[in-house]
């Protein structure tokens, strides 16, 4: 049985402009106006299993791209960053430049007493192991951090290669496999530019 996961990355906010640490915002007005042209366009994947992130970027994203129906997938929470999040990456370093050079060079760090990149790449990795008993399609709508650690887990790669993965707004990569081998087509835009 081949499984097949394709993962759409939400929509540009105002958090993600400001490479600030996700604290809930929404889907930003030019974010909307993107996923409802891949909408109208047609463009969108369509697949038997729906999930999405429990983010409002990621509900809103969904919603936008005309994905009703879709499941709440708690695994697929984005990674927690705990104290810092809200702040944008440029205050952090200011304020412990330490603690944000320890986070990004082990992958088994949590200064900000919140998940590990390993733990992170953990929990996605499991539930991506669920969906390859799933015979057909499912589609999910997630934070680009989520596409980042599946890409490293099904790569087999380091978890330091997780800061290495750019994944843009509305992009689609898809995970095709069966018997836990899994093969990765990255980076397709859902639309143009608008």
């Amino acid at each position: 049985m081949t499984s097949r996961v394709i993962l759409i990355s939400a929509a540009i906010s105002e958090a993600l402009r400001e490479a600030r640490f996700d604290d809930g915002s929404p889907v930003d007005a030019s974010g909307l106006r993107a996923a409802r042209a891949a909408a109208d366009a047609g463009t969108v994947p369509v697949g038997g299993h729906l999930w999405v992130s429990p983010t409002v970027r990621c509900r809103q994203t969904a919603e936008a791209l005309g994905l009703e129906g879709a499941v709440e997938a708690t695994e697929l929470a984005p990674l927690d960053v705990g104290r810092w999040r809200g702040a944008t990456l440029a205050e952090v370093s200011a304020k412990e430049p330490e603690a944000v050079g320890r986070w990004l060079a082990d992958p088994t760090s949590a200064p900000h007493d919140g998940e590990s990149v390993r733990a992170f790449c953990d929990r996605v990795a499991e539930h991506l192991d669920a969906a390859a008993g799933q015979d057909g399609r499912t589609v999910a709508v997630v934070e680009p951090e989520v596409v980042r650690a599946l890409v490293v887990r099904v790569l087999a790669a380091p978890e330091t290669a997780f800061w290495r993965v750019d994944v843009p707004p509305l992009t689609v990569t898809e995970l095709s496999g069966r018997a836990g081998r899994w093969n990765v087509r990255a980076g397709r835009p859902l639309v143009g530019p608008t």
